[in-house]
């Protein structure tokens, strides 16, 4: 046995690597921390000159102003931190709802590509091409002209069944809440859970035997039946609120107003035709013999792509893919150019009223930042995930 060497010791001499390395980053992050402080400093010295006021005190203070759009009521009663809350959540809802349509339209136009029907690959060549080249701030306009003057007023709505479409927006009937609603939540979350766990068995089953089975019908049935079950152990409630016309607007039941539609569709429509492309450079990395085997096995074409082409292309697609997703929550600051009061909007308010601009413009600027490395991190996770494992 030839012996163990000794460990090696730390050097603290300038002759080891490591130490200069050590030393140069502790300089550059001491540089970066006195250029901050004297840029704050600074700032806030010039400010006091000028006899403008700073600091974050002002968001304990009444709002003075009212928010036409709101997940729960607000009134200009309530504190501007109250209103920057509404401004965040009017944000993410748009970002995590569009981000979910983007993935599929995205991911149905990527791989209408390479479908083997002339019409349907140049349907989905036509749109990404046309709605990739055109600025997304033009066509959140083009979406909010067509909700406002395309659309007939409240009186005259376009009627489908229960729901309203007019210049107010999309009217939809809502449950009345109640125990059975909340079973039915519980229900969802557990059938989740059971639905998790039964793709984890799918996946192993198919690694054993390569016979495949069902990953999206059987843990969407899991799912649904998990809330049916909770709603039936609620009472099986029914009761709905249902919308009706009224002389200005559609009263009653849930709505989505125009400026919440044409941001959720501008940047859906936008921001998806670059997850196709992202998708379709993906699947074209995968190598064409993958695809000739699958065949070989016996798959058929929505098999070998479901199966086998799109999990080997998942390492190329998701890097890309998470950019995107950045994109779009990013992108929707650009909402304030149709009034859709995101966290921008709320904060241009805010400036308006107290002058806080730096403050403001920190605060919009932390959302941003937070929401930003989030997706990243939540994405990192899956692309980890998703690797494909080496023996």
């Amino acid at each position: 046995m030839t012996p163990k060497s000794p460990p090696k010791k730390k050097s603290w001499s300038w002759r080891s690597q490591a130490f200069r390395g050590l030393i140069y980053q502790v300089v550059a992050i001491g540089l970066i921390a006195a250029v901050v402080w004297f840029l704050a400093h600074n700032t806030l010295n010039n400010m006091k000159i000028r006899g403008i006021q700073s600091g974050f005190d002002f968001l304990s203070g009444p709002a003075g102003f009212d928010i036409g759009e709101s997940l729960y009521p607000f009134d200009s009663g309530q504190p501007y931190w109250q209103a920057f809350i509404v401004g965040l959540t009017n944000t993410l809802r748009v970002a995590i709802l569009g981000i979910i349509l983007t993935t599929i339209l995205g991911t149905l136009l990527g791989v209408g590509r390479f479908s083997r029907n002339a019409l349907v690959r140049g349907i989905c060549y036509g749109y990404v091409e046309t709605f990739r080249n055109i600025p997304v701030l033009l066509q959140l306009l083009m979406w909010y002209l067509f909700f406002t003057e395309a659309l007939p007023a409240a009186a005259e709505a376009w009627e489908v069944g229960p729901f309203f479409l007019s210049k107010g927006g999309l009217g939809f009937p809502i449950p009345i809440w109640g125990a059975g609603q909340f079973w039915a939540a519980i229900g969802l979350v557990a059938g989740a859970a059971v639905a998790w766990l039964y793709r984890r068995w799918a996946i192993k089953q198919f690694e054993a035997t390569g016979k495949p089975k069902s990953m999206f019908w059987v843990p969407v049935a899991i799912c649904l039946a998990g809330s049916l079950l909770g709603w039936l152990a609620g009472g099986a409630p029914t009761a709905l609120e249902y919308p009706v016309k009224g002389d200005f607007s559609i009263e009653n039941g849930g709505s989505l107003t125009p400026e919440f539609l044409s941001v959720l569709l501008g940047l859906t429509a936008y921001t998806a035709a670059f997850v196709a492309e992202v998708v379709r450079s993906g699947i074209q990395s995968v190598a064409r013999g993958q695809g000739e085997a699958a065949s070989a096995l016996g798959l058929n074409p929505n098999q070998s792509m479901r199966l086998v082409m799109l999990p080997q292309a998942l390492r190329v697609i998701i890097p890309p893919m998470t950019n995107q997703f950045l994109n779009l929550t990013k992108n929707s600051s650009l909402a304030v150019a149709i009034g859709y009061p995101d966290v921008v909007s709320i904060a241009n308010t805010a400036l308006n009223q107290t002058g806080r601009a730096v403050e403001c413009i920190s605060i919009v600027m932390l959302v941003y930042l937070t929401t930003s490395l989030s997706t990243s991190l939540l994405m990192n996770w899956y692309n980890t995930r998703s690797a494909i494992q080496e023996r």
